[in-house]
């Protein structure tokens, strides 16, 4: 089987948490994963997160400058049902929404 899964986050951070997570711990090379915004704008994601809320210094005020234009888009390129079944995992750990398997 050869697939792509695709899942879309609301935050840059979750986007790059489950990507993390593939790489990481379940040995999915980066070149078989791709990063995109749903929208042709870029975007940080729907919500600010991470560090997209804080001020470059400590402080309690949060940023305001945060590209929030849209979801952020991970495909993943999968040869097995097996590893298919790891990348759904990881990006319902990072709520990932409209996750779908093409082939």
């Amino acid at each position: 089987m050869s697939a792509s899964l695709t899942g879309q986050f609301d935050t840059r951070r979750d986007a790059e948490m489950a990507v993390e997570r593939l790489v990481q711990e379940h040995g999915i090379e980066r070149a078989d994963i791709v990063v995109a915004p749903v929208g042709a704008a870029n975007t940080a994601g729907e919500h600010a997160a991470g560090s997209d809320r804080a001020t470059a210094e400590p402080s309690t005020q949060g940023r305001q400058d945060a590209a929030l234009n849209g979801l952020i888009q991970v495909s993943v390129d999968v040869a097995d049902e097996t590893l298919a079944g790891v990348i759904r995992k990881s990006f319902a750990e990072f709520d990932a929404e409209n996750v779908v398997q093409d082939r």
